[in-house]
């Protein structure tokens, strides 16, 4: 469940590769043969501080689609890059809690936490348009290449999903250094690989979106330290 740290920020969150994430530790120490990458931020935008941020991507016209979370709290929302304003919002009925999602075509897919429900809402106008039930154990993240969609379920396996009949076409238990990496969670397509954020961690983790396999890590101790600093609780 994509929950983020600095939600109850003074209204800024800082927009990080089009991915954000909340803080921990998952790395004891920092082999220097392994491709652990760090960040640098260049840029922060105003925020909602009550959003409890699960899913979020950008598209054209400087706009981010979200979903939140919390139960009785969960909404789908067109949020103003820029000015952190939401312009549409699309409210969940109380039983559920709103995880990760993403764009395909002109649908929005979002699955829900400790079900395997999920709903399709129509880009423009953000009205409710259908439901779908995936396989995965649970719904965390969404990603997509624009041909399957990238699932997590809050384990160590990567699904590829079918975008129509969102039945799970194939499954990778991602592993580091031969020992699973557990807690995956939102995820974002990059490039040909799939960045999931592990929860409760500082880390990204950058994955094959082909066969699961590690190709790196994406280390932010210096992001959750300087948003400490900054008085976020």
């Amino acid at each position: 469940m994509a929950v983020f740290r600095f939600m109850t920020s003074p209204a800024l969150f800082a927009l990080l590769l089009s991915i954000l994430l909340h803080a921990g530790a998952f790395l004891a120490a920092k082999p220097k043969s392994d491709p652990i990458y760090g960040i640098e931020v260049v840029k922060e935008y105003p925020h909602d501080p009550e959003a409890f941020t699960q899913g979020l991507l950008y598209t054209a016209n400087s706009t981010l689609y979200e979903s939140t979370g919390l139960y009785g709290n969960s909404s789908v929302r067109r949020v103003a890059l820029e000015t952190g304003k939401v312009e549409l919002i699309h409210r969940m009925p109380d039983a559920y809690f709103g995880e990760g999602m993403t764009l395909f075509d002109d649908r929005l897919l979002q699955v829900t936490w400790k079900t395997t429900t999920g709903f399709i809402y129509k880009k423009k106008t953000l009205n409710k348009i259908g439901r779908f039930t995936h396989q995965m154990l649970d719904g965390w993240g969404l990603a997509t290449d624009g041909k399957i969609i990238f699932g997590s379920d809050g384990s160590s396996t990567l699904y590829h999903i079918d975008p129509h009949t969102f039945k799970v076409i194939a499954k990778h238990v991602v592993k580091y250094k031969g020992v699973e990496v557990p807690n995956l969670n939102e995820l974002e397509y990059i490039n040909g690989e799939v960045w999931a954020n592990v929860w409760q961690t500082d880390c990204i983790a950058r994955i094959s979106s082909k066969d699961g396999s590690m190709l790196g890590w994406i280390y932010l101790p210096s992001l959750r330290k300087e948003l400490l600093a900054a008085g976020n609780t």
